[in-house]
């Protein structure tokens, strides 16, 4: 088996793909048994300012950070479970340390594979104004859509104030599922909860639509990397395709 590496950048919702990854082992390797994993993690703080200003050179200097400390403690591979992150780690630069999966390339497969036509987005508002979901869904025939500009501030505020902080309230679920109603009017047939901590808030019993949850999916497919299902990753950084 091979051994994940995690590059945490929000605490929560990289918690979470730890234990989804885990539970993926006892459920296909029997008790207690799982891959070997290790998680590392600089604090979001250190990014928050250059996310504020733009500035993905210095959050994927960061990021690479974490996957240099995980090469060295003998991962094969890594995943980040921060979609926003992921704008910083398409930016050009040197190759990163480790092979990884990317969580848009992920659940834009599972969108395709799944027969969706159009997928709402929810995120932060960097990643919902953002390329990488557009990009990638487009790759594959599906088309996207995002919440109006003062339902984007609402999600952001929530994932900020809130989510990354591990506060689920009903209220802020109440808000999440207004919001999908209104992409569900708008002819979305399914929503990528893409910020990985929304799938602790927003759960598939209390969506108005089917969701892609991006945590779980990247969970899935980090464990099918490690136990031989899928193939190692080839993609080190930067922009898709390169």
């Amino acid at each position: 088996m091979k051994h994940l590496g995690i590059v945490a950048h929000s605490t929560e919702g990289a918690a979470l793909c730890f234990r989804a990854f885990c539970q993926e082992g006892f459920g296909e390797l029997g008790p207690h048994e799982h891959p070997d994993v290790t998680l590392d993690c600089i604090a979001l703080a250190r990014s928050m300012p250059a996310w504020d200003e733009g500035d993905h050179d210095s959050i994927r200097a960061t990021l690479s950070v974490s996957v240099q400390r995980l090469a060295r403690a003998g991962a094969d591979f890594f995943v980040c479970p921060d979609n926003t992150a992921h704008m910083a780690l398409e930016q050009p630069g040197e190759e990163l340390a480790l092979p990884g999966l990317h969580i848009a390339e992920v659940v834009a497969g599972r969108a395709a594979r799944d027969g969706r036509r159009r997928v709402g987005v929810l995120g932060t508002k960097y990643l919902m104004d953002g390329p990488v979901y557009p990009r990638a869904f487009a790759a594959r025939g599906v088309a996207s859509e995002v919440p109006e500009a003062g339902d984007r501030h609402i999600i952001n505020e929530i994932i900020f104030a809130e989510l990354v902080n591990g506060v689920f309230t009903a209220a802020s679920r109440q808000e999440y599922v207004r919001i999908i109603e209104q992409l569900a009017a708008r002819g979305c047939d399914a929503v990528a909860l893409v910020c990985t901590e929304i799938p602790l808030l927003v759960t598939p019993d209390a969506s108005p639509l089917p969701t892609l949850d991006s945590t779980r999916l990247l969970a899935r497919a980090a464990f099918d990397v490690a136990v031989g299902h899928r193939a190692l990753p080839t993609w080190r950084g930067g922009p898709i395709g390169d």
